[in-house]
């Protein structure tokens, strides 16, 4: 009898030691690299963290070498690898400690691009009779479908100059178009100079302040705001979602039925506007080029995001910024004083290419 009741204490402690581990074991701690992104000599990782305890260091490896060293204080990171060779491919991991155990997460292969030949042909066209024609903006739909806008100068039959002016051009996929598109005041339309226009598709193009085409017919949305300068560039996701810039800091997003100021915290000319999607919150935020020409003023870099919230990023190169671009917000293309490639970890600056094309 004793020796059953001994046995039966022995199976008691033992379950009950087990079920205690399993209450107060602790969440297993996890890291996972995927790669967001690569160019001819850089890449972007993405680190997801699951019950990783932050911050906290981890090392990152590439081809079984140690390339850097990062403390983590958040539970997504978007990691820089720079100084890659052309079409090569890179085996990434990182390690670290949890337990006091030595942990390595998952291993990606990241394979750089190739350059190319840059054997490029151009075909040049010109447009324009008499006086000096500009053109400011183009949208590109298709190889069939391209929106110019400007001011453009003809003339008549007789040799003169049309008083008229062409403000956009429409390439249909054999020849140039001239076009007079309308603005309408007081009931009365006119055909001022366009500064800007953007495109979603064929049925869906917008120019300047809230000019529509909508496959077969132009129409106007009332710009209900005191916007005082032409619409330098337009930018968004769709025609419930567009966002437009102009001088002396003139800022404004049109959410399919109204417009709205946005405080763009300058007085200096924003000359464009270009939007990405942030891999880490999967929204988009805006960047706008800012500076004027002939006169003095800002010279930076605007960070807008969805919810109208205005920064920007450093910029300490003393030139101007005419025209902005990003495909994802990694690699950033400015040019102005000069033409720059800036890398960026999402909104923040890590460093400046060294080679650019000066001011002359």
């Amino acid at each position: 009898m004793k020796v059953y009741f001994f046995s039966l204490m022995i199976a008691f402690l033992i379950l009950f030691n087990i079920g205690c581990k399993k209450n107060t074991s602790e969440p297993v701690e996890t890291l996972a690299l995927t790669v967001e992104d690569i160019s001819c000599t850089e890449a972007w990782v993405k680190i997801t963290t699951t019950n990783y305890q932050t911050p906290n260091t981890l090392t990152l490896f590439v081809n079984d070498k140690a390339d850097q060293s990062i403390t983590l204080v958040r539970s997504d990171t978007l990691l820089y690898v720079d100084s890659l060779l052309p079409n090569q491919s890179y085996k990434i991991k990182a390690a670290f400690v949890t337990n006091n155990q030595q942990q390595t997460t998952n291993e990606v292969i990241a394979k750089t691009m190739d350059t190319t030949s840059h054997n490029f042909s151009w075909q040049t066209f010109t447009f324009g009779e008499g006086s000096n024609s500009l053109l400011y903006d183009v949208a590109i739909i298709d190889e069939n479908n391209i929106w110019a806008v400007g001011e453009i100068y003809m003339t008549d039959s007789l040799g003169n100059p049309d008083p008229h002016v062409y403000n956009a051009i429409h390439w249909g996929g054999n020849k140039w178009e001239l076009k007079r598109i309308p603005i309408s005041f007081n009931g009365t339309p006119f055909y001022p100079v366009i500064k800007s226009v953007f495109a979603f598709n064929n049925n869906d193009v917008w120019f300047e302040a809230g000019i529509h085409w909508d496959g077969n017919s132009f129409s106007q949305v009332p710009f209900n705001i005191y916007f005082p300068s032409n619409v330098n560039k337009l930018w968004g996701t769709s025609s419930i979602d567009l966002y437009a810039v102009g001088n002396t800091g003139n800022t404004a997003h049109y959410d399919g039925n109204s417009w709205q100021k946005i405080e763009s915290g300058t007085i200096t000319n924003i000359n464009d506007i270009w939007g990405f999607t942030n891999v880490l919150t999967n929204e988009y935020n805006l960047y706008c080029a800012v500076s004027n020409v002939f006169e003095s003023g800002d010279y930076k870099i605007l960070s807008i995001n969805k919810n109208g919230k205005v920064d920007s990023l450093k910029w300490s190169t003393g030139r101007r910024v005419h025209s902005i671009w990003t495909n994802n917000g990694f690699v950033i293309y400015t040019s102005g004083g000069g033409v720059l490639k800036t890398s960026v970890v999402i909104g923040k600056k890590l460093l400046i290419s060294p080679y650019t094309i000066p001011e002359k």
